[in-house]
């Protein structure tokens, strides 16, 4: 899989300045002619390819935020400058007014919909699982890792992954917090754990890296849904998302969209095949 890259500015000027955007008052509802005149808007991601990555010299890609650089450039947003976030602090961030946007892979359920305003979806995926190689423990579900009193699985701290694994059944002691990719594969190569939880797209991406025969990859996980996110918007700010709406859909509509997503391995028909209002009505 290739990936196009758009760098944008260094993330330590990125951090610096989300760290003084932390300062606005988080009641003022984000206005598209502010961010015009401000040239960017700042955007919430984790660093998890291929939906979001950070090089080396902290320029900030994957197909989250090539996505919305895109938007908002044809928007007259000149740029996004991103801060690196767990998932279970980019909502809460996002109310207190420090992102204008979360862009990362952070999937659509009925209670994130009550908490912020998606956009339409834009990259969807299932799960997979991250295992040593012959699955020892034949961990082919999250029902499997509830099953077996001695199967630790990693995932992320607030990501969907955990969630998962604690609605099956995982004792709270046996689902490990990862903070990032890299932990999570040096966590199962160390036998920390024995599963890494993740989209399918983002465990191949590791394990690619990783390039290592002693882990192979599970995938689907049938007891998990394939899922979609979308880009997420403060409740007050549904005017700037339904500008963002409307770009995306002409976007879609042109091919420029799959032009983006596709090189990363999504699929944009996966996208267009379904919607906000199905999404955020779901019951998984």
């Amino acid at each position: 899989m290739t990936a196009s890259r758009f760098p944008t500015r260094p993330l330590a000027a990125a951090l610096l300045a989300g760290a003084f955007a932390a300062l606005a008052p988080s009641a003022h509802a984000a206005d598209l002619d502010e961010l015009k005149e401000q040239g960017f808007a700042r955007i919430a991601i984790a660093n998890e390819p291929p939906y979001t990555a950070v090089k080396p010299d902290g320029t900030v890609s994957g197909a989250g935020p090539d996505v919305a650089r895109a938007v908002f450039g044809k928007l007259g947003v000149g740029d996004v400058v991103a801060s690196i976030s767990e998932y279970g602090a980019m909502i809460p961030g996002l109310q207190a007014g420090r992102f204008d946007a979360i862009t990362a892979g952070l999937f659509m359920r009925p209670e994130r919909c009550r908490a912020v305003a998606y956009s339409e979806p834009i990259l969807c995926d299932a799960e997979a699982f991250a295992v040593k190689a012959g699955n020892p423990l034949n961990l082919r579900t999250f029902a499997d890792v509830a099953g077996n009193e001695n199967a630790r699985i990693g995932a992320p701290g607030g990501g969907a992954e955990e969630r998962l694994a604690l609605g099956a059944g995982v004792p709270r002691e046996r689902v490990i917090v990862v903070p990032d990719g890299q932990s999570g594969i040096n966590m199962l190569q160390d036998g920390r754990i024995d599963a890494y939880a993740l989209p399918v797209l983002s465990i191949a991406d590791l394990l690619r890296t990783a390039n290592d025969p002693n882990i192979e990859q599970i995938s689907p996980i049938s007891d998990a849904p394939v899922a979609c996110d979308g880009a997420a918007f403060r409740r007050q700010d549904e005017a700037l998302r339904d500008e963002f709406d409307r770009v995306l859909a002409e976007m879609k509509e042109s091919g420029e969209f799959a032009q983006i997503i596709e090189p990363y391995g999504f699929s944009a028909d996966a996208a267009m095949s379904t919607s906000r209002e199905q999404l955020c009505a779901a019951s998984n």
